[in-house]
Formats: C-alpha cells, sequence, structure tokens
C-alpha cells in the first residue's frame, strides 16, 4: 500500500511538472504568435520622441524666416517713402530759392461787376513773384476785403500764370440815399446778405467810364428802395443797419416768386408804413416783416378776385384788409 500511494504521488508531481512547463513555453508563444497588446497614444509617442520635435522646429524657423523677410521689405519701402520725400523737398528748396516760375501773367475768373483792373489792383500782386513764394493768403485777404467779393482763390497755372477766381456778391437791390446835404438821392447798391456794395455813380459822370456795364445792367432790373429817411450813411463792405431798409429787403427775401417778381419798388419811410409798388401801378401796404406769407396770400387773392379793378391794398393787419379801387 506504501509502495503504491508513493508512485501515485510521484506520477501526481510529474503531471503538475508538465503542465507547468508547458504553459511556460505557451506564454511566450502566444506573445509571439499573434496577440499583440494596444498601444496607447503615451506610447507611440515614446516610440520615436525626436522626430515630432524636429517637425515643431522647422514650423518655427519658417515662420520667423517669414517674419524677418516681411520687416526688411517694410523697412526697404519706409527708406524709399522718405529717400523720395527728401528728395522733393530739396529740389523744392533749389527752385524756391533760385526763382524757379516767375508769374509773369495776371488773370481774373468769375468777375463781372468788378473790372479786371479792379481786381488786379485789389490783389496787388508783387512784381517779383513766382508761382512758388507767391503770397497766396495775402493775396485771398486783400481781395476778400473788398465789398464785391465774397470769396476768393488763387490758382498757380505753369509756368507763369497766376489765376484769381473770384465769387461775387450779388445786388439785392438799389437803395435811394440822401446825401450827406440833403440835396441830391445817391443810389447805393445792397447785397442779398444786406452789405453795402457801392455807391452807382450817374451814368454821365467821369466815373462811371471805371464802372463795370453789368453794375448798371443789375441796377435796372432789380429792386428800387425809396423813401429812406435821412441820416443813413452807407459805408461800402460795411453791413446795413437801417431798421426801414432792412425792414424792407427782409420782406422782398420772405415773399414767394409769384409776388416778389411784381415788386418793383419799396418805399421805406418807416418800419410801419412799408408800401411794395407793383408793375401794374398797384400799391400794397405791407407793414413789418411779419406775417409775411399770410400777408402776400391775402393780397394775391384780393387781385385775382378784383382783378383789373384795385389800385391800392392794405395788408398790415392781414385779418383785416382794405383795399381801394382804381
Amino acid at each position: 500500500m506504501a509502495s503504491n500511494y508513493s508512485r501515485k504521488s510521484a506520477s501526481s508531481d510529474s503531471r503538475r511538472r508538465s503542465s507547468t512547463a508547458s504553459s511556460r513555453v505557451a506564454r511566450p508563444q502566444g506573445r509571439a504568435g499573434g496577440m499583440a497588446p494596444k498601444r496607447t497614444s503615451a506610447s507611440r509617442s515614446r516610440v520615436a520622441p525626436g522626430i515630432g520635435s524636429a517637425r515643431m522646429s522647422d514650423v518655427q524657423d519658417g515662420r520667423a524666416a517669414r517674419m524677418r523677410s516681411r520687416y526688411n521689405r517694410y523697412v526697404r519701402r519706409i527708406v524709399l517713402i522718405l529717400s523720395v520725400l527728401v528728395a522733393i523737398v530739396v529740389l523744392y528748396a533749389v527752385l524756391y530759392f533760385a526763382g524757379a516760375f516767375p508769374v509773369t501773367q495776371v488773370t481774373v475768373n468769375g468777375a463781372d461787376h468788378l473790372t479786371n483792373e479792379e481786381v488786379a489792383e485789389i490783389a496787388a500782386v508783387p512784381a517779383d513773384s513766382t508761382l512758388l513764394r507767391v503770397d497766396d493768403a495775402g493775396i485771398v485777404a486783400r481781395l476778400e476785403a473788398d465789398a464785391w467779393v465774397e470769396s476768393a482763390g488763387v490758382t498757380k497755372i505753369p509756368p507763369g500764370t497766376l489765376q484769381l477766381d473770384i465769387r461775387e456778391r450779388t445786388i439785392k437791390a438799389v437803395v435811394q440815399v440822401p446825401s450827406k446835404d440833403g440835396a441830391t438821392l445817391e443810389d447805393w447798391a445792397i447785397a442779398s446778405d444786406g452789405m453795402w456794395l457801392m455807391k452807382i455813380p450817374e451814368r454821365t459822370s467821369a466815373e462811371a467810364a471805371k464802372v463795370s456795364e453789368a453794375v448798371y445792367a443789375d441796377a435796372e432790373s432789380v429792386l428800387h428802395i425809396t423813401g429812406v429817411p435821412y441820416g443813413v450813411e452807407p459805408v461800402a463792405g460795411a453791413y446795413c443797419t437801417d431798421a426801414n431798409v432792412t425792414n424792407a429787403t427782409d420782406i422782398i427775401s420772405g415773399l414767394s416768386d409769384n409776388l416778389a417778381s411784381q415788386v418793383k419798388a419799396v418805399e421805406a419811410s418807416g418800419t410801419e408804413t412799408t408800401t411794395l409798388t407793383l408793375s401794374n401801378g398797384v400799391q400794397i401796404a405791407f407793414g413789418d416783416a411779419e406775417d409775411i406769407r399770410e400777408k402776400e396770400r391775402v393780397a394775391l387773392q384780393l387781385l385775382a378776385e378784383h382783378q383789373g379793378e384795385i389800385a391800392y391794398i392794405n395788408v398790415r393787419t392781414p385779418t383785416r384788409p382794405t383795399w381801394r379801387s382804381l
């Protein structure tokens, strides 16, 4: 019995050792045979650490090279621009001090009521002027100091022409003003903005020869303001401050073209007594420059209702108008 048990134990031990040996042999075969373990991202990055860093270095080097190239182009452009500017300044200085482009001709553009001779005299361009060193601001200031000149400019036309560009004021009305001694009446042109333009001399006087024909042409076609009381003293280049005259011009400016085109004269002896005279001879007592459009509406209505029958209309109080027949 004892020997039989010993044999069984020995055979069992041999089977366990054989099983253990076969399992030890099977594991290496299983790893080499097919089912390889999965690789993680960490394991992949550890496979070739030098490749990724080399590629990143190439990208950074390329970006730095492009930035240097862009910067160099920018610097070259700035240097080129500065060089051109310096060259222009140097050339301008040489021409400026050398007296290049002398002014050989002065022309006038836009003047109608001022003659070319008057404009040139007012501008007073120095004889030794050049296009480069002429005093533009001084010329413009002298021109705009004249009553007729609303605005002025200077245009330089190489090689030697200086053009004076004028924008004139227009005549709004001719005002008959008593002379200082009260013996005569003087015609004064007044502009749309209320500035006194000039005293208009008699057509037969010696002074008339120096006055542009445009002044007399306008004086005949524009509104005439009469009845101005003694004491009004116009000054060319100054704005009118007389209440009677400004009331008359305000009324005309406030009328529509329908009635304003018919007005030929305004009697302005007082603001409350201002009276319009139409081209057909009808007189309209207008009064002050209040409710202009309402007064105009009433006057036009009466003229339409009594066409050819009215000689006088009073609309000083537009709610209670009166009229008188021929």
